[in-house]
């Protein structure tokens, strides 16, 4: 049976409550992570507003049965362990009790580190808030209108869990480097293809922002002792 929960785990202690969101964005890119949660940056564009419109009726709270399975819509979660809370668009909820999630996505089908991860901290939510093991879940892919199932394995649930202690540690730096701007807490910038199509590439620069961080470590290196 999946473990539910792990007692020794780092984030055992912490309680601040981090959006689920914001998981996905950490491990697309950190600097768009940090962006949004340090200096609190919000903007949409294209891709985000598809993805609105795909969520529109999985973000109507409610549910419905169908052949035996009821779906609860935009169900809320939350885990005190992990310190996340957000909803999931659709729990199946199968005639023999079981809980399976289903996380909507624009693209076609194929398979994102960053997508199944969201996943599985939802699923992990479930766990701790109905004290029943979630193994499973699946990826609406609208583009395609196909689904995509996959299994919240030992090596998917630790690496959501890293993902979640480092965005907690940027958000509660040690005092020794804590102040009001944290210019230190943004991920240096690094340009790919995608940097184009992200909400918040006219805020980041990345292109700019890349050669300054280039230019700052280059000087850093010329003075040391």
């Amino acid at each position: 049976m999946t473990p539910i929960g792990n007692p020794k785990s780092p984030l055992s202690n912490q309680r601040e409550q981090l959006p689920l969101s914001l998981l996905n964005d950490h491990l697309y890119c950190p600097r768009r992570a940090a962006l949004k949660i340090v200096e609190g940056w919000r903007s949409a564009n294209e891709h985000t507003n598809r993805g609105d419109i795909v969520h529109e009726h999985a973000d109507l709270p409610g549910y419905e049965v169908a052949k035996g399975v009821t779906l609860l819509r935009a169900l809320p979660v939350w885990s005190e362990r992990l310190g996340l809370n957000g909803k999931c668009d659709i729990v199946e909820r199968r005639p023999d009790g079981s809980l399976f999630p289903v996380e909507f996505k624009l693209g076609k089908r194929r398979q994102w580190e960053n997508d199944d991860a969201q996943l599985c901290a939802q699923a992990m939510c479930l766990e701790e808030m109905f004290r029943t093991a979630v193994p499973r879940g699946a990826i609406f892919h609208a583009d395609s209108k196909r689904r995509r199932e996959f299994e919240f394995t030992t090596e998917l649930r630790a690496t959501t869990e890293r993902s979640i202690a480092d965005l907690h540690a940027l958000l509660n730096p040690p005092r020794s480097t804590s102040n009001h701007q944290h210019p230190e807490r943004l991920p240096p910038a690094v340009f790919k293809p995608a940097c184009e199509e992200c909400s918040l590439f006219e805020i980041c620069l990345p292109k700019a922002t890349a050669v300054e961080n280039r230019a700052a470590r280059l000087s850093r290196d010329l003075f040391k002792v």
